[in-house]
């Protein structure tokens, strides 16, 4: 600790509680929505697509990161009109780190709430659209509300997995010190430099944030 400033221990920490916090809204909104989808129809191809979209679970965070590379850079449309939109390139900044978060974290939140939506009686929503209420209506007072656990738990989720990503966040993010350097890319670099004792400091508090995260799902889930 004393060959690095009180800011630069706490860069890390910081940077990666933005990119998890921010992460973990929009992983909850688009995963929320499809696991809402997905729970309540059925088409032609359901399986093919519910396996596109849960195959960032078993995929290696590295694979991940190098397909977002090449969809994110410069050569791609999408790389191309976000650099026209912000003026820069997406690639090595945080809002990368953010991206590279969503996707890893999407297979679990929509999992989670897909469960939770699946557990709301379907009579009871019937009941709802019986008496007049539209489908919005349905979901906000019905569903929503019935599927809260879930719902808590998988934002938790995300916010954690977003909090530990690594590989894909070091692919399209880097590690640029007080500008992409997350929690788990300071340990790796910590340790590549036999700095063992900031490595233990760093993962000493991804290990508190985790914790705390997981105890408080534990007990809203006994509740």
């Amino acid at each position: 600790m004393d060959s690095i400033t009180w800011r630069e221990f706490l860069d890390p920490i910081l940077l990666s509680l933005k990119v998890a916090a921010v992460s973990s809204v929009f992983v909850l909104l688009l995963g929320g929505l499809a696991a809402w989808r997905m729970s309540r129809r059925s088409f032609p191809g359901k399986s093919f697509v519910e396996t596109a979209i849960l195959l960032p679970l078993v995929l290696p965070p590295t694979v991940v990161g190098f397909i977002l590379l090449v969809v994110l850079g410069k050569k791609s449309w999408i790389g191309a009109g976000m650099e026209m939109l912000f003026n820069q390139s997406i690639i090595f900044t945080w809002g990368a780190a953010v991206i590279a978060s969503i996707v890893v974290a999407f297979p679990l939140v929509y999992q989670t709430m897909k469960t939770g939506f699946a557990s709301v009686s379907r009579d009871i929503e019937d009941a709802g659209r019986s008496s007049g209420a539209k489908e919005w209506q349905v979901l906000r007072y019905i569903t929503l509300p019935l599927a809260w656990r879930s719902i808590t738990a998988a934002y938790i989720l995300g916010f954690a997995r977003g909090l530990g990503e690594f590989g894909a966040t070091l692919m399209i993010a880097g590690n640029i010190p007080h500008k992409t350097q997350t929690l788990p890319t300071a340990i790796y670099i910590a340790v590549e430099s036999g700095n063992q004792t900031l490595a233990w400091c760093w993962a000493g508090a991804i290990i508190v944030i985790s914790f705390g995260l997981v105890l408080f799902v534990n007990r809203k889930s006994a509740n």
